[in-house]
């Protein structure tokens, strides 16, 4: 779920002046992971390396064991809304531990910081608008094998860094470089 992007045009239209398709990362990730928040400097660098030819979006796994995932996940949601989804993330991975003990109104004021509307982020939480793009993430994740936080799929490739984050940047930039190279 990266920040969105621009409409593209139709196919044929103006193909002359847009750049190929940009490889795709899927991070199946969850706000309250603390291997999550381990994984944000190799995105940060992935980011840096590749612009807008890799395509980064969080997908959301929110786990059982994380009792606010599934409301940081929706929040998330609002978040990307308003224009400030990586930001959002970043902001709320930091204060993971937090988020497990003072619960939502965590994400609320992680709003408000950002300058987002932390009105609307609390009315987004209460009315579930999000749930639905939550669930199927999490309902696709499970069918793909995502079994835990952060899973890479790129090319598809499932790469699993919830286990060990060793390695997993230099592997990713390789099945990024091949996808680029096409």
């Amino acid at each position: 779920m990266s920040d969105p992007q621009p409409a593209r045009p139709a196919s044929g239209e103006a193909a002359e002046h847009h750049s190929p398709e940009p490889a795709v990362l899927d991070v199946w990730c969850e706000l309250q992971c603390p291997d999550c928040r381990g994984s944000l400097a190799d995105l940060n660098t992935l980011r840096a390396r590749y612009g807008e030819a890799l395509e980064i979006r969080i997908r959301h796994f929110p786990l059982e064991k994380h009792k606010h995932a599934h409301a940081a996940a929706q929040a998330l949601e609002e978040a990307i809304v308003q224009g400030r989804g990586w930001p959002y993330a970043e902001a709320v991975l930091a204060r993971a531990e937090e988020l497990g003990a003072r619960g939502e109104v965590v994400l609320v004021d992680v709003a408000r910081e950002l300058g987002l509307d932390a009105e609307e982020m609390d009315t987004a939480l209460i009315d579930g608008r999000h749930i639905l793009i939550v669930d199927a993430d999490q309902a696709e994740g499970k069918a793909i094998g995502v079994a835990g936080t952060p899973t890479y799929v790129i090319g598809g490739e499932r790469l699993d860094g919830g286990k060990s984050q060793e390695g997993l940047r230099e592997r990713i930039e390789a099945i990024a470089d091949r996808l680029l190279a096409r």
